[in-house]
Parts: structure tokens; C-alpha cells; sequence
């Protein structure tokens, strides 16, 4: 799996812009991911707050992973206009019969491969070495574009869970 999502970015958008990330608890499949994407860019092409036009881009990453980014240059994003895209992502969420909210879930990559563990268990997983410090995850907290960029897929020494996980 190519893991190099920078390009797919929107480069003209401030990196300041908002970022939302909603992992899905499952890979949508091809005619999912199809359907999903031309509905995202639905979304954001008619997204407004205030009744002004969001710039704003709607991205199915990895098959998993629905980002949004709003660059509020010209116009923010309001509650309302968040509202509006959280009632699109449970709207998917129940049309495709999976999870879009769930954070007690958290994503790896492991084996060439996007896998799920609770968060519960990961302890566990680091006690038996199914994960590492050096194991890439998925860092769903980033909140910029520059973030997302920079700091979305990184080592787990290298995330908030360093010091949960190995504390000094």
C-alpha cells in the first residue's frame, strides 16, 4: 500500500485550513468508495455557512478515512455549517451500514495493511510486539491542513500515544 497521500491535498488552500478525519470501521469497497467520493464532492461544492460558499474539499482516503477541509480565508465554518456536514457523515454512515465515529478505535499500519485495535488493547498488542514503537499510526486529532500533511500517519513514539504508552 502506497502511504504517500500528500498530492491528493489541495496545494492552493491556505495550511491553515480545518481538517475533520472520520475513520470508517471497515474499507469501503470500490463501488462504495465511487459512490462516496462523487457524494463528498456533492458536499462540499454546495457546503455554505451563512449562506456564502465554504471552500472546501471532501477526500475518501486509503478507502477508510473521510476527510474534510475547509480553507475559512473567505468564509468560516460556522456551527451550523459544521452541523450540516456532521448530519452528511451520519448520513453515509448509515447508508453504508458502518461506523464513522467510533474513537475508541484506533488505526495502524501494520503489515502493509490499514488494521483497527481498540484502544483498550493496545497494551496488549505492545506487550506481545504486534505493535511497536516504531509502528505507523493514524493520527485522527490533526485539525490543519498543514497537520495533515505533516503529522497525520506517524510513528507511535511520535503520537500522543508516546506517553500513555512509554512514559519516562
Amino acid at each position: 500500500m502506497n502511504l504517500h497521500y500528500q498530492s491528493l491535498l489541495p496545494q492552493e488552500y491556505s495550511k491553515s485550513a480545518r481538517v475533520w478525519i472520520y475513520q470508517a470501521t471497515r474499507i469501503f469497497s470500490i463501488q462504495e468508495a465511487l459512490e462516496i467520493e462523487s457524494r463528498l464532492e456533492q458536499f462540499t461544492c454546495h457546503w455554505e455557512s451563512h449562506g456564502a460558499p465554504v471552500k472546501a474539499t471532501g477526500l475518501l482516503l486509503f478507502g477508510q478515512f473521510i476527510i474534510l477541509i475547509a480553507d475559512e480565508r473567505t468564509v468560516g465554518v460556522s456551527g451550523c455549517s459544521t452541523d450540516a456536514s456532521v448530519r452528511e457523515i451520519k448520513m453515509i454512515e448509515q447508508e453504508y451500514g458502518v461506523g464513522l465515529f467510533d474513537r475508541t478505535q484506533l488505526a495502524f499500519y501494520i503489515k502493509d495493511k490499514i488494521e483497527l485495535l481498540p484502544i483498550a488493547q493496545v497494551n496488549y498488542a505492545l506487550e506481545k510486539s504486534f505493535l511497536t514503537k516504531d509502528t505507523l499510526y493514524f493520527n485522527n486529532v490533526v485539525n490543519t491542513l498543514k497537520e495533515l500533511e505533516t503529522n497525520w500517519i506517524i510513528p507511535v513514539e511520535k503520537s500522543w500515544l508516546q506517553q500513555k504508552l512509554f512514559p519516562s
